[in-house]
């Protein structure tokens, strides 16, 4: 079959060819060396069995009709055989062979044929009148269980009831196996009433839903992509703040999850899928030292929280589709019953940007339609039957991920998204198969733009309340949103965040080198209210105290100018474990280190600021820990082979088919090295035989075939003139092309003299 297969192939137009190809790309992984390779590779199981797993429901209907020879009357069926033909499973009126063995091993859920099953159960079904009467005369409960069986699977596990014994002695059903029974085929089809091959799906289902309005599915995923930007941040703040160790295993541990989930105010499912996402996107890295290894932010993140906000969520969203990971597995147990965690290998899931860009799709094909989440999965199970099967969860969890973070709204699919999924199909204009956009800075692609006008503008204001509260109208600009950062407590988030401003706001930021007439100024020229009087009060009276105590490196050492503060600090019962010890009327000392003390004062309410050796005050914004920078990961272009690419591979191939009609003029051993058909095959000369014969020809400086295997694997055969042999190659002229040829000796099978 296979030469039939490689002259039916290499007597094709080159537009068909290339039709193939694009049909089947991973024929051409790597190029096959010519149309016969190609045509082995196209029947090889893998081949078979991917190309099956493209096809819809009907089209495999169509593949079990051909396996039973019996072709259903239905205007669908032709382009459903067409379907077959053009992808190279249907040659004629027959299967290629191989498919077999890849599809079920019941075609269409019906039994084997009876012949295969006994004689005696073959000579009940050769008698029609006499099997009818057989199956009008079951019992009741017999009669069930061969409807049952009818429907498929046709075999089932046979238990010590009456109606199966009288299945069985009645030749209605064959025992297999012990324990196991089978319904003949022929029986099968007898019962079934909705012909051979049951009831027929030439279309999908129509899924269940609501019709939605674009605007409103744009607002309302805009408005969840601000939502998770911030819940994102919050959770790696939180990370800053307090680094997570790694477990021993890898990933993170289950107390530091509900950890992180808690600070971002999310629920643990959707703490892991931000975790992965940040993960995924180089947000957070892995920080090394002498005694662990801990999760904390990378260096890429002040850059992205820098950032606008469209460009922030496009780096979460790319990141999210390229991952291949499946953080909804995390908290669940895996085949040994082990406990899997948030960034561990047990969540590695190679088919998970595959499955993501299938729901994206589903939904941007039914698109106003917001699908009910089962009737969007069997809308898909149509689409590719194979690949569902045993994965509906997945796909559940792709939904909801979709969702939190904004890809859809409502239910269905937006705008910016589909902008977003357009820029991953590979354009057929351009011989690499880039878009146009992919040489776009990141704030000018489609996505970014489109989820740019959805979005509010950045305000650069606040407006403060009288209770002290501080009102963002909007998404902060980065500049306001690390000022709010540093002097006031978030209180909630969303289109219109709210922050409050205390005490300890305020020391905050003088300890972070700000000064009262800095918050002055800053309040008077950010806020377009009034600022309140007790917003003033406050801030004076913070900087009044503030640095009215010193700390200082030398064990540490605690000084004032003022004798009073320093005597209430000394008698004060909540700092009697440090041992404050009075030097001198102004100074303390103590034993611990100058962070301990400053942490300790600040915890009993007082508010004091570090100096240096040289009395001068320290007021800086602490240091964050940052991992070593990590690449984002973005998602690849789809795998679709551009005109330019196909067409050179077609090239490739009639090239390969010369080259092999040359070779058929080589010795046997070489043509049967170089994997050629031959009538009658001779044995493959020895490696070290072939060897001899190319020193022989070098001294005689005589041509030789020489069969070898290329960069690719391929195996090839060639009539050269030997030069020289030495450091593991040969070299050798080729008179017919005038060029001088590298052979490495290790990819050389079999080597001839020419005559």
């Amino acid at each position: 079959m296979t030469n039939d297969l490689a002259q039916i192939i290499r007597a094709l137009p080159d537009e068909t060819l290339g039709a193939l190809l694009r049909l089947r790309p991973d024929l051409v992984v790597p190029v096959p060396s010519d149309t016969y390779a190609l045509a082995i590779r196209s029947q090889s199981k893998v081949s078979l069995a991917r190309a099956l797993d493209s096809l819809d429901q009907f089209t495999l209907e169509i593949v079990d009709a051909v396996r039973l020879r019996a072709l259903p009357d239905h205007p669908a069926v032709p382009r459903a055989l067409a379907r077959l033909r053009e992808r190279f499973l249907l040659v004629g009126d027959d299967l290629v062979p191989g498919i077999e063995e890849v599809c079920p091993p019941y075609a269409a859920g019906l039994g084997r044929p009876a012949a295969l099953l006994g004689d005696e159960i073959a000579e009940l079904v050769s008698d029609p009148a006499r099997l009818r009467r057989t199956l009008l005369s079951a019992p009741p409960t017999a009669r069930a269980v061969l409807d049952r069986l009818a429907e498929g699977p046709p075999v089932g596990t046979a238990s010590s009831s009456d109606a199966v014994d009288w299945l069985v002695e009645h030749r209605l059903l064959a025992t297999i196996d012990e324990g196991v029974v089978e319904l003949p085929r022929e029986v099968g089809l007898l019962l079934r009433r909705d012909g051979a091959l049951g009831p027929l799906h030439p279309e999908p289902p129509a899924p269940a839903g609501t019709q939605r309005e674009p605007s409103q599915v744009d607002d309302a995923g805009a408005g969840q992509a601000m939502s998770v930007v911030q819940h994102a941040q919050d959770l790696i703040e939180a990370l800053a703040t307090e680094s997570a160790p790694m477990l021993r295993m890898g990933g993170l541990g289950v107390l530091q999850w509900r950890r992180l989930a808690k600070a971002a105010a999310v629920s643990e499912v959707d703490a892991a899928l931000l975790i992965e996402t940040a993960y995924a996107a180089g947000l957070i890295g892995e920080l090394e030292s002498s005694t662990d290894t801990v999760y904390a932010p990378a260096a890429g993140y002040d850059q992205w929280r820098n950032a606008p906000l469209p460009q922030r969520w496009a780096r979460l969203a790319n990141a999210w589709l390229a991952m291949p990971r499946q953080p909804a597995l995390a908290g669940k147990r895996d085949e040994r019953d082990r406990p899997m965690t948030v960034l561990s290998g047990q969540l590695d899931r190679a088919s998970a940007p595959g499955l993501r860009r299938t729901v994206l799709t589903a939904l941007a094909a039914l698109s106003p339609l917001a699908p009910e989440p089962d009737a969007l999965i069997e809308y898909i199970r149509w689409q590719a039957p194979r690949r569902m099967r045993g994965r509906e969860e997945s796909y559940r969890d792709t939904l909801r991920e979709a969702a939190a973070l904004g890809l859809t709204g409502l239910g269905a699919i937006t705008s910016y998204t589909r902008a977003l999924l357009g820029s991953l199909t590979a354009a057929d204009d351009d011989p690499l198969g880039l878009r146009p956009e992919a040489e776009l800075p990141p704030e000018e692609t489609p996505a970014v733009v489109m989820l740019s006008a959805l979005l509010p503008a950045p305000v650069d204001h606040v407006l403060v309340q009288a209770d002290l509260t501080v009102v963002v109208p909007g998404p902060a600009e980065p500049a306001l949103a690390s000022e709010l950062e540093v002097m006031a407590e978030p209180e909630s988030g969303g289109g219109a965040s709210v922050y409050r401003i205390t005490p300890a706001s305020v020391r905050r930021a003088l300890d972070a080198g700000y000064t009262a007439h800095d918050l002055h100024a800053l309040f008077a020229k950010r806020s377009k209210t009034s600022v309140p009087q007790a917003l003033t009060y406050l801030i004076d009276d913070v900087a009044r105290t503030h640095g009215g105590l010193r700390v200082g490196p030398a064990g540490s050492y605690l000084r004032s100018d003022d004798e009073g503060l320093i005597a209430a600090a000394l008698a004060d019962r909540a700092l009697a474990d440090l041992q404050l010890r009075r030097i001198a009327p102004s100074v303390l000392v103590t034993p611990y280190l100058s962070a301990r003390l400053l942490a300790a004062l600040r915890d009993a309410g007082y508010a004091p600021v570090p100096e240096d050796s040289s009395g001068a005050t320290v007021l800086t914004r602490p240091r964050a820990r940052r991992a070593p920078a990590r690449p984002a990961l973005v998602p690849q272009l789809e795998p679709e082979l551009t005109t330019a690419r196909v067409l050179g591979i077609v090239e490739e191939l009639r090239r390969g088919d010369l080259r092999m009609r040359a070779a058929r003029r080589a010795p046997a051993e070489v043509r049967a090295a170089a994997g050629h058909p031959m009538s009658s095959l001779t044995a493959v000369q020895a490696h070290s035989q072939a060897l001899s014969i190319l020193q022989q020809a070098v001294r005689d400086k005589v041509k030789v075939w020489v069969g070898y295997v290329d960069a690719h694997g391929s195996a090839a055969s060639r009539l050269v003139r030997p030069v020289s042999i030495g450091a593991g190659y040969l070299r050798a002229e080729d008179e017919r092309t005038q060029t001088l040829h590298t052979f490495a000796l290790h990819r050389i099978t079999a080597a001839a003299p020419a005559d």
